[in-house]
């Protein structure tokens, strides 16, 4: 059964940044509400003078804006453009997706933020090389990346001596 979402309706609630920098509102997750199995979905208004999420992108999952009021100026790979209502704008997985919006205007910036749902999604932050494992929102720093076998040296130690081959 098709469930309408009413603008007007949806209850957006402030984000709580410790960064004055990234000042946002967004809705419940709607995805939630609705049930939906492959896609996350919700409202977010950008303040003026204000930054969305850090510079990130996703290994797994794609990633839809549609611009409802307002506009903004959207940093990606194609470096700095500005977008405003009634724009698209198609992030794909990966690098080559990463984004960042700022809303330079005096009026909010009001969008649809629409991603496919991946059972496990990992974020890249190119600016401040972190990645962040999605959905349990486990945020590391990148360069302690080490073979597969690192600290597996001491398998036999794990395993009871009688259940192991006498070399």
């Amino acid at each position: 059964m098709p469930l309408i979402h009413r603008l007007s309706k949806i209850e957006l609630k402030k984000n709580k940044s410790p960064i004055q920098d990234f000042s946002w509102k967004a809705s419940l997750p709607l995805e939630e509400i609705s049930k939906s199995k492959y896609l996350h979905f919700d409202i977010k208004s950008l303040f003026p003078g204000k930054f969305s999420y850090p510079y990130h992108s996703h290994r797994n999952a794609e990633e839809l804006f549609v611009i409802l009021e307002g506009e903004a100026t959207l940093r990606s790979q194609k470096g700095y453009q500005t977008i405003s209502k009634g724009d698209i704008i198609f992030f794909e997985e990966g690098l080559l997706g990463a984004h960042q919006l700022y809303n330079h205007s005096d009026d909010p910036l009001i969008y649809l933020d629409l991603r496919t749902k991946a059972n496990i999604d990992v974020c890249e932050y190119p600016d401040s090389g972190k990645i962040n494992i999605l959905p349990a929102f486990d945020i590391f720093e990148q360069g302690s990346k080490v073979s597969y076998y690192t600290g597996e040296e001491g398998v036999k130690d794990k395993w009871p001596e009688e259940l192991l081959k006498k070399d």
